[in-house]
């Protein structure tokens, strides 16, 4: 039976067409949509169990991946499978979550699956753009309870001109890359990187992204009308007793509010909150703790975020005693650690990132290899949050995705004021040793110190801010440099990196709906004060970037050599180059530029001297001598005929001094002239026509003796000619007088 189809076509206004079509695949799903653009298609699935899962929390699971088939290509590896998601595809994945989750009922606590898979590649189209309007796209066919449907884009801009979801090639000439998700009436998520750009710039952009979005949203009704809007699903609501709730407040709201304002540390303030949490659990009956504990805690904590809010809207307060456009005292040092090529400590607060900088070549490049996109990272960071950070004992299960988004954020931060022209490929591992809010934000300021301290000439310092927001409907509060806390009980966490000329990076994360551009353009110029004063602290701590690497740090020079010349310089079987590395304690990479066919070359080493070695040795490859033009000598062989030398300016670069080219006089034996090892003028004459390899003269550059009669020519292996013979020896007249040969004796 031939299915029944769906279709829906956003058209984005340049030829450009998007369409959603559900009916056709994945029908046993609660919600399966197929989102195509040009040849890209994505098939994103929901599935939301009808059982509760008896969790205090929503276990919601978004799933993106991009299936090498889609593109034509094999996984690389030795096991031709997808394995783990890369990267790439964990950002895709925190994207589509952060705009998904906060729409869901806050008590809705049913395992729920979104999956995304990309089925057909078009490298015009980048499909992690498209990820976000497939998932809520799918909910919307589904009887899952949600409130309303979304979309994200990406926004790029060239020569002045937005373009919403921009190609990769259309991308490398932006000085923008941002993808906005919003809902029809409320921007929820912005993130990005940007050359430098102005606070109105960037309004600008997310004002153009959500028109797009609104569109996008439409069509998504549109789609669920025609196919069928089905009613949201019953669920058992979380349970509520207002007698509690009333008593919780009473017993705990006034306490609270007190700590709150008391400016306390985080330990002290956390320990404080949980005694009176003890009080209020300690005033219930056993009875009533043993149907209800669960449910007091929930009041506490809601009554918790009331007071510490209501502290902020009406005294203008904070936790830590703070007005809402302070920044916490923050203290920097750099070259902490004796033997790496550079390192920094940022504290600021209760948080503190110690960031490390690794040089290397080319060969270090991190590798980028996804169905959609495959290319080398010469500058990466990477992030790490160990549990101790906030003294806490928990499973150590490798890197999360909270760590790789925190890490891709710094990164998207600083690699634009990475110059061009910077020889290595440099890392950043940031260590976060202590955590209470904007460890993100440490990790940039301290990669910033810890380039400059590696002498890695930055184009310009790099600092971030996280902003806050806490509001009532009427009453809002613009916090600058969050805690943890406020993050976790505000209503935005916005975070805003840059240079003093303008934005390099942004991420919001917005939990309230419908919050005025006003709001957003106010908390930007807030953190772009924020963010000159933690400047400041940088570049008093190191103003600018040290003038070379480190005496340890290992130093990069290229060069480059005809192509032609590349095998030579490697050798059979790489043994030249092999041999050079070893004897010069030097790692020598060597590749092609794909643009001039040339051999590029990373000399990169410890020892001067080792560099050097290998500089001559190319230096020599490359040495061109010039007819007409004199060069030193050195004699390296002695042959019968003539002596081998070598150009003092280019060793191993040798020809041929023949000996009659030694001196003027009639030479009979090479020694006699010249010996092993002396140096001397010679001239060179370029390819000599007769023997048609190299020339070069001693002799044309000595003083011709007074009276010289030249001599006839050399022939019959330098045997001298008799003119009245022929070259049997016999005579002219016919006569053989050459000695008779004697007799041979047995």
């Amino acid at each position: 039976m031939i299915p029944k189809v769906f279709r829906e076509v956003i058209d984005l206004g340049d030829g450009r067409t998007i369409s959603l079509e559900t009916g056709k695949l994945a029908k046993q799903a609660h919600g399966s949509v197929v989102v195509q653009m040009g040849n890209a298609m994505l098939l994103c699935t929901v599935v939301s169990s009808y059982k509760e899962s008896g969790l205090d929390f929503f276990p919601l699971t978004v799933d993106y991946r991009e299936k090498f088939a889609s593109a034509g290509r094999f996984p690389g590896g030795f096991f031709k499978r997808e394995a783990r998601p890369s990267d790439g595809e964990v950002l895709t994945m925190r994207i589509v979550d952060r705009v998904l989750r906060p729409l869901f009922p806050s008590d809705y606590r049913t395992e729920t699956q979104v999956m995304i898979q990309l089925m057909s590649h078009d490298e015009n189209v980048m499909p992690d753009a498209l990820a976000g309007l497939a998932a809520s796209a799918a909910i919307q066919l589904s009887d899952i309870p949600f409130e309303c449907p979304i979309s994200e884009v990406r926004v790029g801009r060239i020569n002045g001109e937005l373009i919403i979801n921009p190609n990769q090639a259309q991308l490398e000439l932006s000085d923008v890359d941002m993808v906005i998700g919003a809902s029809e009436d409320s921007v929820m998520m912005v993130e990005g990187e940007m050359k430098e750009i102005s606070e109105e710039e960037m309004v600008e952009v997310i004002r153009f992204a959500h028109e797009a979005i609104k569109i996008q949203c439409r069509a998504q009704v549109r789609l669920a009308e025609a196919f069928g809007k089905k009613e949201p699903r019953t669920y058992t609501p979380a349970k509520t007793d207002e007698t509690i709730a009333a008593k919780v407040r009473e017993l705990a709201y006034d306490k609270i509010y007190a700590i709150a304002k008391g400016a306390h540390s985080k330990k002290d303030r956390s320990d404080a909150f949980s005694a009176v949490k003890d009080e209020v659990i300690a005033a219930f009956t056993e009875e009533e703790l043993a149907e209800n504990e669960g449910l007091i805690k929930t009041y506490f904590y809601k009554v918790e975020k009331e007071a510490v809010r209501e502290l902020t809207l009406s005294e203008g307060l904070r936790l830590d005693g703070r007005k809402t456009t302070d920044i916490r005292p923050i203290w920097c040092e750099v070259d902490y650690l004796p033997s790496v090529h550079g390192s920094s400590i940022f504290t600021r607060g209760e948080t503190q990132a110690l960031a490390t900088v690794t040089l290397g070549t080319s060969r270090e490049a991190n590798q980028v290899d996804m169905p959609s996109y495959q290319g080398e990272e010469k500058f990466y960071l990477h992030y790490n949050f160990p549990p101790f950070s906030t003294g806490e004992a928990q499973p150590l299960r490798g890197t999360s995705r909270r760590e790789i988004g925190h890490g891709n954020l710094a990164q998207r931060a600083l690699k634009n004021m990475i110059p061009a022209d910077c020889p290595y490929t440099v890392r950043i591992v940031s260590e976060i040793l202590e955590s209470n809010g904007s460890s993100s934000m440490a990790t940039v300021c301290a990669g910033t110190m810890a380039l400059m301290d590696a002498g890695v000439q930055m184009v310009k310092p790099v600092s971030g801010i996280a902003m806050g927001l806490i509001s009532d409907g009427e009453r809002f509060a613009v916090l600058s440099d969050i805690l943890g806390d406020e993050d976790h009980l505000g209503d935005m966490d916005f975070k805003v990196t840059g240079t003093a000329d303008g934005i390099t990076a942004c991420q919001m994360d917005m939990k309230i709906k419908g919050m005025p551009y006003d709001v957003i353009i106010q908390a930007l110029k807030q953190a772009r004060d924020g963010r000159i004063h933690i400047l400041g602290k940088l570049t008093d701590t190191i103003a600018v970037p040290n003038p070379e690497v480190k005496a340890h740090a290992p130093k990069i020079i290229t060069r480059t050599i005809p192509n032609s010349l590349i095998g030579a310089f490697i050798g059979p079987g790489g043994k030249h180059i092999q041999e050079l590395q070893k004897e010069t304690a030097t790692t020598i990479v060597i590749n092609e530029d794909p643009t001039t066919g040339e051999g590029i070359i990373e000399i990169l080493g410890t020892k001067p001297a080792g560099v050097e070695a290998v500089l001559k040795r190319l230096e020599s490859m490359l040495f061109k001598p010039e007819v007409g033009n004199v060069y030193e000598v050195k004699v390296i062989k002695m042959l019968d005929f003539g002596a081998v030398v070598e150009y003092t300016a280019a060793p191993g670069n040798e020809v041929l001094l023949h000996v009659s080219e030694l001196a003027w006089e009639r030479t009979e034996n090479v020694t006699d002239v010249v010996n092993l090892g002396d140096v001397f003028e010679v001239k060179y004459f370029g390819i000599d026509p007769k023997t048609r390899k190299e020339k070069v003269s001693r002799k044309a550059i000595l003083p011709k003796p007074e009276g010289y009669v030249a001599r006839p020519p050399r022939e019959n292996n330098d045997r001298p000619r008799d003119n009245n013979r022929d070259n049997r020896g016999r005579d002219n007249r016919g006569r053989d007088d050459r000695k008779p040969r004697e007799p041979r004796r047995d």
